[in-house]
């Protein structure tokens, strides 16, 4: 039996609709975009080769696919509910949701996100080191027994890049 694994991910799909959505639209405007996988290659490729597929499950959302998701909300329900699935992991970006500009009256926030690395999702969330450089932080919970090869990938592709860049 071949294990699938399932990458979902979120997609912004606002420039996909023809005629665009009215001027001033501030709502959200998102679907989920699914990229399908067997647990072989995904233990058997770098790092990278989950990003590809992550990229391309973004790329190939149409606006047909945007419309069958929205005849599913309609025949479900307003609220679609979405089980937990063995073997899906889900990946968002909140980049630019600007939790970094937030200030409740005293200061900007030194930290906008999740509190903590959740099963089953990663959050990517910009930040800031002390030297004032920007990156992305990507909280991820992994079990324990995958956390040194995830160490290992991760220090093959810093040396990789350094090499490169």
């Amino acid at each position: 039996m071949v294990s699938k694994v399932r990458l979902l991910c979120i997609a912004n799909v606002r420039s996909k609709f023809n005629p665009p959505l009215p001027s001033g639209y501030y709502g959200n405007v998102l679907v989920s975009a699914t990229a399908i996988t067997t647990v072989k290659n995904l233990c058997h490729n770098p790092v990278g080769y989950a990003v590809e597929l992550i990229k391309k499950a973004k790329a190939n959302v149409t606006e047909e696919y945007i419309k069958s998701t929205a005849d599913l909300f309609a025949i479900r329900g307003k609220s679609l509910y979405v089980p937990a699935v063995i073997g899906s992991y889900l990946v968002s970006d909140l980049m630019h949701l600007g939790f970094e500009n937030v200030d409740f009256g005293w200061g900007k926030a030194v930290f906008g996100g999740p509190a903590n690395a959740t099963r089953l999702t990663s959050f990517f969330i910009p930040t800031k080191n002390k030297e004032g450089q920007v990156g992305t932080l990507v909280p991820i919970c992994l079990p324990a027994s995958a956390m040194e090869r995830f160490s290992n990938e991760l220090d093959n592709m810093l040396k990789h890049h350094h090499i490169e860049g």
